[in-house]
């Protein structure tokens, strides 16, 4: 597939060049980004493994100082827990170096191998239906709780168990977090998980970790695979309520690897949007790794999670970027940091406008898995919402659409405000009573193959953008893999995610974007 690949555009070579020659130096990138802290952050996990094996003596501490004031990190997060809990005096030590530097210090828990196994993911996940297994999740959370006064959550907190004792629970439509029965919404899996989920946070999560000390915020971490929360027992509406903080999986790696790929880029900058408008304020930043990446498309990562909103980029992690395409993949961010920042800067002061597109909380793809994602390959500026959003110019709908029991009706409304609707072939096929021959109208095949979509040429591209930008007083032709960004007040960002260099033509101005290169336009 040509959008996708490894290859490393001579700008990017150059780039990363030029930054190591001038050796700028960790001392230049630690006071340019202390200087946009307050807009956004860069951050970085140890995890327990890395407190263990890289900051037990004073040398590694150094070592990991030096690195991150060099990537223009100034806010760590030391891991309490992972698959083993570390050692509280190495932990204590850790925040206390960090903190004489000048970062701001965190905690984190990964939620993996505690207790009884899952039929599930048994290497890694918990049967969380287990009281013993519930008593230990607690302990762990008191015991971070202690050490800080805010505490990540790693995307591993999750439940597939289907032992014996679940299943008798979920028929009973019931949960059992301590001494404590709730009632499920009904006797689905995915019923029991979100409320099984829903009320561990709260009793054994937060309320532990707060009852150690009150001034513990919790954050947690959604993962990117947003079209199977639900199914997994994340609650993205009710664990949102009670959480003090949200943070976001925007880790998409690089399509064509074969262990992690498969994620279009936009996927990032989609859920980022998405989740920052259910978490309002709460919502603090997006995470990303180097599994699966080259510099190019870990530089996309960055780019996508700064566009999506956030106000800190959390790099996963110390130890495993040190290795693999690690060193490669920060030596790019090194070089981009400047215009990341200023990136942010511009974001922050404006919001997203664009083609609405609305996946309420909890849907089901129903065969159009991550549509989102390669619909915003085709140039087509998405708005995320999670709300039908009835005021918007114009609105992109798929299948995940008919969670909302009221959709039929205020779809209707929707059309017969002549305002340009697109929706999935898949979406029309349900809606079969309804009359979608309206000019403002149009229907994309997508045929439960949302990265089919990659294939359509730039003539059929043209034409399907034509009427849907045109209520937003834009108008754009290029080929498939490109993505168009609007914001209001004044801004524009085009983004080329092919290997080879794209032609564009904006509101009748031609530009020439870099391979894997972007452009962006403030006034």
């Amino acid at each position: 597939m040509k959008y996708f690949s490894s290859i490393i555009s001579w700008s990017l070579v150059l780039a990363c060049g030029l930054c190591g020659r001038a050796g700028a130096a960790s001392t230049n990138l630690w006071e340019m980004a202390q200087g946009h802290a307050a807009t956004h952050r860069f951050s970085t996990l140890l995890t327990a493994d890395d407190v263990r094996d890289r900051l037990s003596t004073e040398a590694g501490l150094d070592q990991a100082i030096a690195w991150c004031r060099q990537t223009g990190v100034t806010k760590v997060y030391l891991e309490e827990y992972r698959a083993f809990q570390a050692d509280r005096a190495a932990i204590l030590r850790a925040k206390q170096r960090f903190q004489d530097a000048g970062f701001l210090v965190s905690g984190c828990v990964t939620t993996v191998n505690i207790g009884k196994p899952s039929t599930g993911w048994k290497s890694v996940i918990s049967c969380y239906t287990d009281l013993p297994t519930q008593e230990k999740l607690q302990g762990i959370f008191e015991y971070a709780g202690g050490l800080f006064d805010e505490v990540m959550i790693d995307d591993f907190w999750f439940t597939d168990c289907q032992c014996p004792a679940r299943v008798a629970a979920r028929q009973a439509r019931t949960v059992t977090v301590g001494q404590a029965t709730y009632p499920t919404a009904g006797d689905s899996w995915e019923d029991y998980r979100r409320a099984l989920m829903f009320h561990l946070s709260q009793d054994r999560l937060l309320g532990a970790a707060k009852k150690v000390n009150p001034n513990t915020h919790l954050i947690i971490k959604y993962p990117e695979w947003y079209d199977a929360f639900q199914d997994r027992g994340y609650d993205v509406a009710g664990e949102t309520a009670i959480f003090d903080h949200i943070w976001v999986g925007t880790e998409t790696r690089d399509f064509t690897n074969k262990q992690w790929g498969g994620k279009a880029p936009f996927a990032a900058y989609f859920i980022m949007r998405w989740l920052g408008g259910i978490g309002g304020a709460k919502c603090g930043g997006g995470w990303y790794d180097w599994l699966g990446t080259t510099p190019p498309t870990y530089l996309e990562q960055a780019r996508q999670t700064i566009l999506g909103g956030a106000r800190e980029s959390m790099l996963f992690c110390y130890g495993g970027l040190q290795s693999d395409t690690g060193p490669a993949d920060v030596e790019a961010l090194r070089a981009s940091l400047p215009e990341l920042l200023e990136t942010a800067e511009q974001v922050s002061r404006r919001q997203p406008m664009g083609i609405a597109a609305y996946k309420p909380a909890n849907s089901h793809p129903q065969g159009e898995e991550k549509v989102f994602d390669f619909v915003g390959m085709l140039g087509l500026p998405l708005v995320p919402c999670h709300q039908f959003p009835t005021n918007a110019p114009a609105a992109f709908f798929s299948a995940h659409a008919l969670k909302d029991a009221e959709f039929a009706g205020e779809l209707a409304a929707f059309i017969q405000a002549g305002k340009p609707v697109l929706l999935t072939d898949g979406l029309a096929q349900k809606l079969k009573e309804m009359d979608l021959t309206a000019a403002n109208v149009r229907i994309l095949s997508v045929k439960q193959s949302p990265k089919s979509l990659l294939g359509i040429p730039q003539s059929e591209l043209d034409d399907l953008r034509a009427p849907l930008l045109k209520p937003l007083g834009v108008r754009l032709t290029a080929p498939n893999g490109v993505a168009l960004y609007l914001f209001t007040p004044g801004g524009w960002v085009i983004e080329n995610f092919n290997d080879q260099p794209a032609t564009v033509q904006f509101n009748g101005q031609s530009h020439t974007i870099g391979a894997r290169g972007w452009k962006q336009h403030w006034f």
